[in-house]
């Protein structure tokens, strides 16, 4: 079918919200005005076959990317955010555009590929002891146990159907945030960043895809429970009680290799301790200070140490280059159907497109026949 010179308006809004462009920077890209992209996205006017070719240019996707409408969008309450008050819409607007043209590649290569099931119980919270039993129960359902720490946070949530990967343009006001879609995606905005960093991200997008189903986030008390929850998840309470080091002053080494073992900062090991009165008060305010006044209050010690790589994600780039063998094309073929250019895809996806056909060793992954 000829798509050529037909636009569907939330298309064209969609692809330049995801690059993170005004109406007036794209009409600037294309020679138009401000208000003519404004008129080609309410429908108000159509695109000659110049304006459409030169849209599809500059935002990198296809004429049949901006004729046909998605069937679902990323909507506010499916994505969970940190800093709710000071995050710009602009960049709220941008995530979720590229969070749906994200889901839409993805939901394409699972026709061709079998990517692990998505198993996140749903576990609603009202206090702190259902925190904490959610996450001891996370741990049980997805085979973890309670006494030792989780050996790859990457892992396990790959494991339960997640897509991982990075956002490195976003603002600085973007740490982390999940998407619960069909298929979760959860976006870090930097790969460089500390393993304890990382990991308890992670966590903390767990308790939100577990505990807050269908619940806008991004309030203080939201926040704070998927908090808790990342710190009971990689430290269980029972498992605190029996190592934290007891005494009249704080034993810094023993803490040290309290986070060399389960791989979780000393900061959060001493709010661990606090939220189950292992700490009193004075001696957590003074244990802040101490790290405050020692220079690390963002970077802790041991957060380069050779023993704390961070973790890598495995399943999207073990999908692509599965696609390889599953379609005739590979990864780009079905990005092409999607109506996606290389550039945008490595802008939506945070990864690029292979090269060429790779090699692929992951048993989570079964690619099926070509269709």
């Amino acid at each position: 079918m000829d798509t050529k010179g037909k636009i569907a308006g939330e298309q064209l809004r969609l692809a330049r919200l995801a690059h993170g462009y005004s109406l007036e920077t794209v009409g600037t890209l294309i020679g138009a005005t401000r208000q003519f992209i404004q008129q080609l996205e309410t429908g108000a006017r159509s695109p000659s076959d110049e304006v459409t070719d030169a849209l599809c240019d500059v935002l990198g996707v296809t004429h049949g990317f901006l004729a046909e409408p998605v069937s679902s969008t990323v909507r506010p309450e499916q994505c969970h955010f940190r800093g709710h008050i000071t995050r710009p819409a602009s960049i709220t607007s941008q995530v979720l555009a590229r969070g749906t043209i994200l889901d839409q590649f993805i939901a394409a290569a699972e026709r061709h590929l079998k990517l692990p099931s998505v198993s996140f119980p749903d576990m609603p919270v009202s206090s702190a002891e259902e925190i904490e039993t959610a996450a001891e129960e996370a741990r049980r359902y997805w085979g973890l146990g309670t006494t030792g720490p989780v050996k790859s946070m990457m892992r396990v949530v790959e494991n339960a159907g997640t897509i991982v990967t990075y956002f490195a343009d976003l603002s600085e006001r973007v740490d982390a945030f999940s998407m619960d879609r069909r298929r979760p995606i959860i976006v870090r905005s930097s790969l460089k960043e500390s393993l304890c960093r990382q990991r308890f991200d992670f966590a903390h997008e767990c308790g939100h895809l577990i505990m807050h189903r269908g619940i806008q986030t991004g309030d203080r008390e939201t926040e704070n429970q998927a908090h808790r929850f990342a710190g009971a998840f990689l430290f269980p309470r029972g498992a605190l009680l029996r190592e934290f080091p007891r005494g009249r002053t704080i034993n810094w080494h023993a803490l040290y290799e309290l986070k060399l073992r389960w791989k979780i900062s000393v900061r959060a090991i001493v709010r661990r301790a606090y939220d189950l009165r292992v700490l009193t008060p004075a001696q957590y305010r003074t244990a802040n200070i101490h790290l405050v006044k020692t220079g690390q209050a963002k970077l802790e010690k041991y957060d380069d140490d050779e023993r704390m790589p961070v973790e890598t994600p495995e399943l999207l780039p073990t999908a692509l280059a599965a696609l390889d063998k599953a379609v005739d094309g590979g990864a780009r073929a079905i990005a092409q159907r999607v109506g996606l250019s290389s550039s945008m895809f490595e802008r939506v996806a945070g990864v690029a497109l292979p090269e060429q056909p790779m090699t692929i060793d992951d048993p989570k992954i079964v690619p099926l026949r070509p269709t």
